[in-house]
């Protein structure tokens, strides 16, 4: 990373996100494969179709990841991406804060 503060296209790397929604594929299949009772004593076709059965949910949950990252990305503005991110995203700007925050909202006039 470059300076002190990363800038939003190091934030939201390619490698990073598929990582997300790999991890997030491994999740699913693994809890599918204990929920449908894989790791017990059963007939060996119980555990070929709960095998089948998580690989299906865990590719699911790949695709559904990726393309939920990648509709979010979409809300981002081009032009910020370069920008530093150098406080709290949500927080308001420095410039809409009132001065003393003790006095409330200001009338308007």
């Amino acid at each position: 990373m470059s300076g002190e503060h990363p800038t939003r296209r190091e934030i939201m790397r390619p490698v990073q996100l598929l990582g997300l929604a790999f991890v997030a594929a491994i999740f699913s299949g693994v809890i599918t494969l204990v929920s449908m009772g894989a790791f017990q004593s059963i007939p060996r076709e119980s555990v070929e179709r709960a095998v089948v059965v998580a690989l299906v949910v865990a590719g699911i949950a790949f695709i559904a990841t990726l393309v939920i990252i990648a509709l979010l990305m979409l809300a981002v503005d081009p032009a910020q991406v370069s920008k530093r991110v150098d406080r709290p995203v949500l927080y308001p700007d420095e410039s809409e804060t009132p001065d003393d925050p003790a006095s409330g909202p200001s009338p308007r006039s």
